[in-house]
């Protein structure tokens, strides 16, 4: 059954945003929390979930919930987000909000009755592109991050999640832990595009999660001296974007050294920033990932070390500093299992990607489903996903939530 589901050559859903957030500059979507583009896209779940007869409520960190009945205890919660990253796809995020939309409507159309409460949840700067912190949302909601060090983050502006947070309608002293939504929850299930290519080589159109790779973020500020492009010669500088350079290539070396470990510096702000200025500051922020928590760790202390030897000799120093971590995710096996023999025994598939649902992982039952990725490219605007798989997606989603109520 797929009447509705596709439009253009696309989820129906995915179809009717298709114009929001779009990026002329980068290419893509830039989505970001409460911004123009992601308010638009809240009044889209709203107005989608109205149609369904949903009751849409949004929480004191800022989540989205759409509730089929009334919200209660014991509570089986299916969706994902809709920000993005900087110049971002179509699929992350958005296709596990469309899909959980869509596999409501599909038990709605059969006229099955839930023995549990049903909630479509959108998670709140899950990508962490406006304020440093992915899954924002859900660590708040979680408890993983505290309130005071979310309320002091700041985007590039300057503006505090605080302030922004108010200017969204919220009121920033109630962020933090909410023990009344998480007590809800009694399973959360994200239904996710996969990004990397493990479904291509396995064959199949979907898969159950087993494990998320440790990953964190870390700002390395590489300190110089600001001076005159032309009045300073070669040799009496301090220059640290050349210093900055040889660090980043250090952090591409550490990664090259150790196995299965990945290491991404996708982000600098150079300080002052003019053609004819010699910089004073760079920020560079790393991503590095591990198949361990220490094995993350030995990768960032060896990056550390390899950044100090890199810049040394010219006159800048450096400084890396944690803005945040996520320990390894093992998905409960059994549950994985179950759902995995639900859907015919599609393949068990680990993941270097971080989720919402790797972070409630540790305070209420969670699992994920992957839609294949024909690709394997993700946080870009060619990523993509097959509408037949994205069907073969919604109907999987389906399938576990009528065997879950």
């Amino acid at each position: 059954m797929t009447d509705g589901l596709i439009a253009h050559g696309r989820l129906a859903g995915l179809d009717e945003i298709t114009g929001v957030g779009v990026d002329p500059a980068r290419g893509g979507y830039s989505r970001h929390v409460w911004t123009p583009a992601e308010f638009e896209l809240r009044e889209w779940f709203t107005a989608r979930g109205a149609r369904l007869g949903l009751d849409v409520e949004t929480d004191r960190n800022g989540n989205l919930w759409a509730w089929w009945g009334a919200p209660g205890p014991d509570a089986v919660v299916t969706g994902s987000h809709l920000d993005s990253v900087p110049g971002g796809g179509a699929f992350d995020g958005p296709l596990g909000v469309v899909s959980a939309l869509d596999a409501v409507a599909r038990l709605q159309a059969t006229g099955f009755q839930p023995s549990r409460p049903v909630a479509v949840v959108v998670f709140a700067e899950e990508e962490g592109s406006r304020f440093g912190v992915a899954c924002l949302g859900s660590r708040l909601l979680s408890g993983a991050i505290t309130a005071d060090a979310a309320r002091a983050l700041t985007d590039a502006d300057g503006v505090t999640v605080a302030e922004a947070a108010a200017a969204a309608g919220l009121a920033p002293q109630h962020l933090g832990r909410d023990d009344e939504a998480l007590g809800r929850i009694g399973l959360f299930i994200e239904l996710h595009v996969e990004q990397g290519r493990g479904l291509i080589d396995l064959g199949s159109p979907t898969a159950v999660a087993s494990s998320i790779l440790a990953h964190g973020r870390w700002r390395l500020r590489v300190s110089g001296q600001g001076n005159h492009a032309g009045a300073t010669g070669m040799r009496q500088r301090r220059d640290p974007v050349v210093a900055a350079a040889r660090a980043v290539l250090a952090v591409e070396q550490a990664a090259l050294a150790t196995d299965d470990a990945r290491a991404t510096v996708g982000r600098l702000r150079i300080v002052p920033g003019g053609t004819n200025v010699i910089a004073s500051e760079v920020d560079a922020w790393v991503d590095a990932r591990a198949a361990t928590d220490a094995g993350t760790r030995a990768l960032v202390a060896d990056i550390e070390s390899r950044v100090q030897e890199a810049v040394a000799g010219s006159g800048c120093t450096a400084e890396l500093v944690e803005e945040s971590w996520s320990g390894v995710v093992e998905f409960d096996p059994e549950l994985a299992a179950r759902l995995a023999g639900t859907l015919g025994g599609v393949p068990l598939l680990p993941t270097g990607a971080g989720h919402d649902a790797g972070v409630l992982n540790g305070a209420v039952p969670t699992a994920m489903v992957f839609v294949r990725n024909p690709t394997g490219v993700s946080h870009s605007p060619e990523e993509f996903a097959e509408a037949d798989d994205c069907v073969a997606g919604v109907e999987a989603l389906e399938t576990l939530l009528r065997s879950v109520l």
